[in-house]
């Protein structure tokens, strides 16, 4: 290493070091480290100053730094994860249930951007855009393509900006252009209602801030549609999870007080915990009660509820609660299997670490992480089978994902491949791709009528093709 390189490469390992030094501080409040690696961070050091170097272009130092703490944090797990000013911001969006944007749910269809549903109040709703329109073009960009999260970022944006849309209306066959100014929306992560008397049914899509709110005030209404509810379909389908303590809340809601709802494990003190049906795990700081209010029929009202390979993390912490008191039947397809507990720790004002410190386990001890919960009926997504079940990632698809026990990942992917040749052999006789699955909570939502038939006691159509992998049970770490 020549001289100059030499000092370029000892600076930096001076600032390297004292941010990561400043990192583990915090840490050591937390639990006992073992000193830095000096050989490996004389070699972080080396590369930091040959990259300042001899690089083809000029390098923002800043830049290289926080690139080298993600690739740190991303060769942990699949979720753990070093947030910089804008992924902290979006992060905080997520969570929060608000962000700045036009105000719809949207899917994807024939490779366009399809509106599910305009959210009530919001531009896009003023603006009278209507389910099932197509996005074509966002601004001067074809949508066709493009990911639904490369859309959903084109439209968000800053307040009291614009966006172009270019809209295809089936219903009337024709296209136009359409200019809404962005607002900040809040999300309605709980929608609802009595599908017919004595019978209703939830969808929570997502646990944020404001989710136990609008779940209490939800219920609330369908109560006062139908005061003698004779069961409940709780719809947790493609819910990513969110917030540990709204799914507390949520299973707390319709389990005794007091009974265990989840509990956790990992290397810390604070991450070795139990949480359990009861205000005091699941209520704010300093707030009321959000569940103070709903009639005592909730903790009996028959119940099912419905997941598929899209319900992660809390919302199989609510799946196998309810399934291990035996308050509800489980029923559609094994969950994704996020059985891991992440934790932000804010670095700066603006930078922030998403990291793993925890599993999570059901009642019974059952681990949920790369499992998932098995639901007590299998269901099929339509009446003539699966058809998208086979194309979904589950977290033991995911690289870097945390084991728990013995896996045959090479059968799991074989398994995988067969079943999506198989797939795409059926539609390729048909000449024509899958239809869209019709939308929850829809008369012709196919696992929601076998739920109601459930509830019923009406012959339900299970499904013939349900492949499991099975939970294990709970470790000491």
């Amino acid at each position: 290493m020549s001289s100059k390189l030499k000092v370029a490469g000892w600076v930096a390992l001076g600032a390297v070091a004292g941010a990561l030094t400043t990192m583990q501080l915090q840490a050591n409040a937390r639990s006992s480290l073992s000193p830095l690696p000096l050989d490996e961070m004389q070699q972080l050091a080396a590369v930091f100053g040959l990259v300042k170097a001899e690089y083809v272009e000029q390098v923002d130092e800043k830049k290289l730094i926080n690139d080298a703490i993600g690739g740190m944090v991303s060769g942990l797990d699949p979720h753990s994860q070093f947030f910089d000013k804008k992924t902290f911001k979006e992060f905080r969006e997520g969570t929060s249930g608000k962000f700045v944007g036009v105000g719809i749910e949207i899917g994807m269809e024939d490779g366009l951007v399809k509106i599910v549903s305009p959210i009530e109040g919001s531009p896009a709703f003023r603006a009278g855009l209507k389910s099932g329109d197509l996005i074509s073009r966002i601004d001067d960009t074809a949508v066709r393509g493009l990911s639904i999260d490369q859309a959903v970022k084109k439209m968000r944006g800053d307040p009291a900006t614009k966006v172009s849309l270019t809209i295809y209306r089936k219903a009337e066959n024709r296209t136009f252009p359409i200019t809404i100014v962005r607002e900040e929306i809040k999300i309605q992560s709980v929608r609802g209602k009595v599908m017919e008397p004595g019978y209703a049914w939830l969808r929570v899509s997502q646990f944020q801030d404001r989710t136990i709110e609008d779940f209490a005030r939800k219920l609330e209404e369908i109560y006062k549609q139908e005061p003698h509810l004779k069961g409940l379909v709780l719809d947790l389908r493609n819910d990513p999870g969110g917030l540990l303590e709204g799914a507390v809340a949520l299973s707390a809601a319709f389990l005794p007080k007091g009974v265990e709802v989840v509990s956790t494990n990992g290397q810390i003190a604070e991450s070795k915990a139990s949480y359990k049906a009861d205000p005091d795990d699941y209520r704010r700081r300093g707030g009321d009660d959000p569940l103070k209010r709903l009639p005592a029929a909730l903790k009996t009202v028959p119940m099912v509820v419905l997941v598929n390979e899209g319900s992660a993390s809390a919302s199989e912490i609510v799946a196998g609660a309810l399934q291990d008191h035996k308050r509800a039947t489980v029923m559609g397809a094994q969950t994704f299997g996020k059985g891991s507990v992440q934790t932000v720790r804010q670095l700066g004002p603006e930078t922030a670490l998403k990291i793993t410190t925890a599993r999570y386990y059901t009642p019974a001890g059952r681990s949920i992480q790369a499992k998932g919960i098995v639901p007590d009926v299998m269901l099929d997504e339509t009446a003539e089978g699966n058809v998208f079940a086979a194309l979904r990632m589950r977290e033991a698809d995911l690289e870097k994902h945390l084991n728990n026990g013995p896996e045959d990942n090479e059968a799991r992917q074989k398994a995988r491949e067969e079943a999506r040749a198989k797939l795409e052999a059926e539609y390729a006789k048909r000449a024509e791709p899958p239809k869209p699955l019709p939308e929850f909570g829809s008369a012709e939502d196919f696992p929601l009528v076998q739920a109601l038939n459930k509830l019923k006691g009406q012959p339900v159509v299970a499904s013939k093709a349900a492949l499991e992998r099975k939970a294990e049970a709970k470790t000491t770490e």
